[in-house]
C-alpha cells in the first residue's frame, strides 16, 4: 500500500507510444496499471502450472481435453498479445530506449526469448504438421516469466541492504521492514501460496478417487511444501535476534521458538518429519490430517486474531458471566430433564451427562433429534429451553461483535494520533511510511481511508499549529515557531501604536520602560 498523495498525472497529449508505456509499463509512475499488468499475467503463469499439472492425469485430461486446449489458446494470446505489446513499447523502456536498435536488443533480451518460447510450441503445431507433442514441456518455461517481477524486486532489495549482514539480509526477508521492499511482500506471497497449495492437496488427497489419480502430486506437493516451511523456519530462528525483543544469541532463539507463531510453524512440519523417521515403528498415517494445521500459518499474515484476542481479553468479564449462566442454565435443565424423562426413555436419557448433551444441543437450537423428549413435561421443558437459547446464545455473539468493532475503531483512533505525532516535523520518513502500512494492512485500511487519516492528522495538527496557544519555551525550540511568533509579535506592537495615544504612552513608558524598550517603541513608530 502507498502512501503517496499524489495523482496520476498521463497527459492525454503524449505520443501514442509513450502514453500507453506510462499507463502500462512504467514502473516510476505510481497509480497507472504497471502493477495490474505484472499481477494479472502472473496469475495466469501461475494458473498455467496448475493447468499442466491436471493434463499428466488421463482420467480428468481424456475427458476435458477440449477445455484445456481452450485455456491454451487463450493463454497464448494474452501471453502474444504482452510480447508484442513489450516489443512495441521497448523505444520508450529505460533498459532499450538508449540503444541504437531498441527493438532487436528486446528480442535478444533474456526476458523477450523467454516470452517467445513459451508460446513457440504452440504455433510450431499449428504451423507444422507433425507431432510436436515433445516440445511441450517448453510451457514450463512460463513459469520464468515470474521473474520479470522477481529481479526488479531483487536489485531493490540488494540496492537496500548493500552494507547489512547476511543475518541482517535474512531477517530484512522474513520480518517486516523497511529493508524488505517490495521482495519480502513477494517472499510472504509465496510462503502464502504453499500454505494454500499444501491445505488443498490435504483436502484432496482424503477422497479416495482423486488420491489413486494424484498420488504421486499430492507426494511431490507435500514434500516441496515441507521444504520450504522448513526453511522458512531455520530462516526465522536464525535471524530472529535482529528483533529487539530476540537480540540474545541463545536465549532470544529459545524465545522466539516458544512463541505461537513458531510453534505453528513447527507443527506444520512436524508430521512429515515423525512419518518419515519413525513409520517403521508405528503407523503414523494419522498425523497426515495434522497437515491441515499449516492453515493456522495465515494467521501470521493477518491480525485479525490479534484484535480478536483483545476484544475478548477486553470483555472476559462479560462473557464469563454469560457463559457461567449457560452452564448453570444446562446443568439445570440437563437435571430436570433427566427427572422427567428417565422414566419414560431411560436408554437415552440414562443419566444427567447424557441429558447434557441433550441441553446443549437444544439451547443452542441445534437439535438434531436423537434426544427429544416424549413426556408433556419434558416437551414443555424443550420448548422452554429452544426460546432461552436464542436469547442466551446471542448475548456473546452481541458482545463478541459489538466489542470487535469498538476495538478497530480504537485501533484506527491509536493509528490517527500516531500519524499526529509523526507529522510533527511536517513529513512523513520512509520508516514511518512502513509504520503506517504495516497498521492498514491490520486494520484492514483502502489507501483511500489511510489517505483520510492523514489528512485528517493535517488538518489537526495545523490547528494545533497555533503557536499563541503554545509556552514560549516550545515555540523558542522550533525556530520556524518562533520566527512567527516574533512577526506577530511586531504585528501586534504596529497595532499598539496605531491603537494608543502616544503621548500619554510615552509619559507613563518613561517610569516604566527602560531606555532599549523605548528606542525599540521609537523605531516601530518609524516603520
Amino acid at each position: 500500500m502507498s502512501i503517496h498523495t499524489d495523482q496520476i498525472n498521463i497527459s492525454s497529449s503524449l505520443p501514442l507510444r509513450k502514453w500507453l508505456y506510462s499507463w502500462l509499463l512504467d514502473p516510476t509512475i505510481d497509480n497507472n496499471y504497471q502493477k495490474n499488468v505484472d499481477n494479472w499475467i502472473s496469475a495466469l503463469i501461475i494458473l498455467n502450472l496448475f493447468v499442466l499439472l491436471l493434463e499428466q492425469a488421463p482420467a480428468i485430461f481424456e475427458p476435458n481435453k477440449h477445455w484445456f486446449h481452450l485455456f491454451d489458446i487463450f493463454s497464448v494470446i494474452v501471453f502474444t498479445f504482452e510480447y508484442f505489446m513489450r516489443l512495441f513499447l521497448a523505444k520508450e523502456d529505460v533498459e532499450f530506449k538508449n540503444s541504437k536498435y531498441p527493438y532487436l536488443k528486446y528480442i535478444s533480451s533474456p526476458f523477450a526469448i523467454i516470452d517467445l518460447l513459451s508460446v513457440m510450441p504452440f504455433y510450431l503445431q499449428a504451423i507444422i504438421s507433425i507431432d510436436l507433442r515433445m516440445l511441450r514441456f517448453l510451457r514450463l518455461l512460463r513459469i520464468l516469466k515470474l521473474f520479470r517481477i522477481l529481479i526488479s524486486a531483487y536489485k531493490e532489495f540488494v540496492f537496500e541492504n548493500q552494507w547489512r549482514t547476511f543475518r541482517q539480509k535474512i531477517h530484512a526477508l522474513i520480518f517486516p521492514s523497511i529493508y524488505g521492499r517490495s521482495l519480502q511482500s513477494l517472499f510472504d506471497y509465496f510462503i502464502i501460496f504453499w500454505i494454500i497449495v499444501s491445505v488443498i492437496g490435504g483436502v484432496l488427497e482424503s477422497v479416495q478417487t482423486m488420491h489413486n489419480i494424484f498420488n504421486l502430486q499430492f507426494i511431490i506437493i507435500n514434500t516441496v511444501a515441507v521444504a520450504i516451511f522448513t526453511t522458512e523456519y531455520c530462516m526465522c530462528i536464525y535471524s530472529c535476534v535482529e528483533e529487539p525483543d530476540f537480540d540474545r544469541p541463545i536465549m532470544g532463539r529459545i524465545k522466539q521458538i516458544k512463541t505461537s507463531s513458531s510453534m505453528i510453524d513447527l507443527l506444520a512440519i512436524l508430521p512429515f518429519f515423525l512419518e518419515v523417521f519413525l513409520n517403521h515403528l508405528l503407523d503414523l498415517r494419522f498425523l497426515r490430517v495434522f497437515r491441515l494445521l499449516r492453515l493456522l500459518k495465515l494467521t501470521r499474515y493477518t491480525n485479525v486474531t490479534s484484535t480478536l484476542t483483545k476484544v475478548i481479553a477486553r470483555e472476559l468479564p462479560v462473557l464469563a458471566t454469560s457463559a457461567f449462566i449457560m452452564l448453570l442454565l444446562v446443568i439445570l435443565t440437563a437435571s430436570l430433564g433427566y427427572l422427567f424423562e428417565h422414566d419414560a426413555q431411560p436408554e437415552k436419557f440414562e443419566n444427567i451427562p447424557q441429558s447434557i448433551y441433550w441441553a446443549v444441543i437444544t439451547l443452542a437450537s441445534v437439535g438434531y433429534g436423537d434426544l427429544s423428549p416424549i413426556t408433556p413435561m419434558g416437551r414443555i421443558m424443550t420448548i422452554i429451553l429452544a426460546l432461552l437459547g436464542l436469547g442466551i446464545f446471542a448475548i456473546p455473539a452481541g458482545l463478541l461483535s459489538s466489542a470487535f468493532t469498538d476495538q478497530l475503531r480504537i485501533d484506527r483512533k491509536a493509528l490517527k494520533n500516531e500519524l499526529y505525532n509523526m507529522l510533527a516535523d511536517g513529513v512523513i520518513s520512509p520508516e514511518e511510511a512502513g509504520i503506517i502500512n504495516r497498521e492498514a494492512k491490520r486494520l484492514h485500511l483502502h489507501e483511500e481511508e489511510v489517505q483520510r487519516l492523514i489528512e485528517k492528522a493535517k488538518y489537526d495538527r495545523e490547528l494545533k499549529d497555533d503557536i499563541s496557544e503554545l509556552p514560549l519555551h516550545k515555540i523558542a525550540a522550533i525556530p520556524k515557531h518562533a520566527v512567527m511568533r516574533f512577526k506577530t509579535l511586531i504585528t501586534q506592537i504596529k497595532q499598539l501604536e496605531l491603537l494608543t495615544d502616544k503621548e500619554k504612552f510615552e509619559v507613563v513608558a518613561l517610569n516604566n520602560l527602560s531606555s532599549k524598550e523605548l528606542d525599540v517603541w521609537h523605531l516601530m513608530n518609524k516603520m
